[in-house]
């Protein structure tokens, strides 16, 4: 990992981010390939999908759609160690998303008019599961339970042929499927299943989403960037993020281990850690060098932590750590401080925030109770990660009788001719014109 020394200089939000850029040409290279994924499986329906699990999963003539049998089998054969905690994290996610489902609010603006804030679960969800560097299965549980727990009624899930298990999605991710009761899925994977949830294929009833939401790579990412507006869709979670902020007092073995842990994810993961102690940025290199050569994923875990993406920042006080972990937004934000709990309300953009040196960002990914999926590359700035609001449409319900609308009825006719929209004031005025030419004619029409 290289080390930047940012001490001395007086830096905008903009040069703290210059300082460790992220990976954005892979991201504008994936787009291009991505758009015309989900325009071929648009336009083609299963002939693309075999084409492209041919091309991409080396897999051929492989049920698309995943027979029940495959999802029992799943379940029967399913480790029970991971069964267990596989229910143990559903229960906690469940847990975890519930306080997200607002309960509805009724304010009354005036006597006769009220204003119902409720908030409406989509009709149906589509899911995209990886499979690729690591068969996540306890993606299902992130992206599935907040739905369920919404209120979601219709819920499909896609996830990559594997090869080595003769085109079907991964064992594991199934049993997980079936665990949450989920018995639509299907083997598709990449930028073509986000295509194939937006739009749908007639030929394996597969029917369109409403949202689309899930990890993956760039070209999941950009996928989901290609069906916007077509249909609804979380952050877009590209290639993971760690961020730690550390004092002079913070174990530099544990900060190793966490940059690891997200480092080995992907070539393109960041792993960054911000300190104003020169010295512990020296013991997080050693023991960073230590564990990283004696890690299952070695090589990736080498790649990631050299690219650009990574660094260690050394920073004048913890005002400019503060300053500059707000302004590059990390997907997962880790603070190793003496008063973590007390500075945790002045770090403010992340995608989720870690707080002490016992609360790992891998306790997040699989047992904390919180969402894994969260928003990359800088939108932790302006989006929040996976959760049941993620599902939920906002929607106001108004009503207001005779005598509240009377009240009204003056400024909406004012704006409108204001407008020069004057068929808005005489949709009002119609309520009224029967009650005026009853008193024209002499006739008192009470109210």
């Amino acid at each position: 990992m290289r080390t930047i020394d940012l001490r001395g200089r007086r830096l905008t939000p903009a040069d703290m981010l210059a300082a460790v850029p992220r990976a954005t040409a892979a991201r504008a290279e994936a787009l291009a390939a991505a758009t015309q994924i989900v325009d071929d499986v648009r336009t083609h329906g299963v002939t693309a999908l075999r084409e492209q699990a041919e091309r991409f999963d080396h897999v051929t003539d492989h049920a698309i759609r995943v027979p029940a049998e495959h999802l029992a089998e799943a379940a029967a054969s399913v480790d029970p160690e991971v069964s267990a905690a596989l229910q143990a994290a559903i229960d906690r996610v469940r847990r975890g998303s519930a306080a997200q489902v607002p309960t509805p609010q009724t304010t009354e603006i005036e006597p006769g008019a009220r204003i119902t804030q409720r908030w409406q679960p989509v009709t149906r969800a589509g899911v995209y599961i990886p499979g690729g560097k690591a068969p996540l299965a306890s993606s299902v549980v992130m992206n599935v339970v907040p739905a369920q727990v919404a209120g979601v009624t219709s819920i499909a899930l896609a996830s990559p042929p594997q090869a080595g298990h003769d085109g079907r999605v991964h064992p594991t991710i199934l049993a997980a499927a079936a665990l949450l009761g989920i018995d639509e899925v299907y083997a598709i994977g990449g930028a073509g299943a986000i295509g194939a949830l937006a739009y749908g294929v007639a030929e394996l009833g597969l029917d369109p989403v409403d949202v689309v939401s899930g990890p993956g790579n760039n070209y999941v990412a950009s996928a989901k960037r290609a069906v916007a507006g077509v249909v609804g869709t979380d952050s877009e979670a590209g290639a993971t993020e760690i961020l730690v902020v550390a004092d002079a007092h913070a174990d530099a073995d544990l900060i190793a281990a966490d940059l690891i842990s997200q480092a080995e994810h992907d070539e393109q993961a960041s792993a960054v850690l911000v300190t104003d102690d020169p010295e512990l940025a020296e013991r997080v290199l050693a023991r960073v060098a230590d564990r990283a050569s004696a890690t299952t994923h070695a090589e990736r875990v080498a790649a990631a932590l050299a690219g650009p993406q990574s660094a260690i920042i050394l920073v004048e006080d913890r005002a400019m750590a503060e300053a500059f972990s707000n302004a590059y937004a990390p997907e997962h934000l880790e603070l190793h401080l003496t008063d973590a709990a007390d500075a945790a309300e002045r770090f403010t953009s992340a995608g989720a925030v870690f707080v002490g040196d016992q609360t790992p960002v891998s306790l997040g990914d699989y047992m904390a109770g919180s969402n894994h999926v969260l928003p990359t590359g800088g939108q932790a700035r302006y989006a929040a990660g996976l959760g049941a609001y993620t599902f939920l449409r906002p929607q106001q319900v108004i009503q207001y009788d005779h005598a509240a609308l009377a009240r009204a009825r003056a400024g909406v006719v004012a704006l409108s001719n204001a407008e020069i929209l004057p068929a808005h004031g005489d949709a009002v005025q119609a309520r009224f014109a029967s009650q005026e030419t009853g008193r024209s004619g002499g006739t008192e029409v009470a109210e």
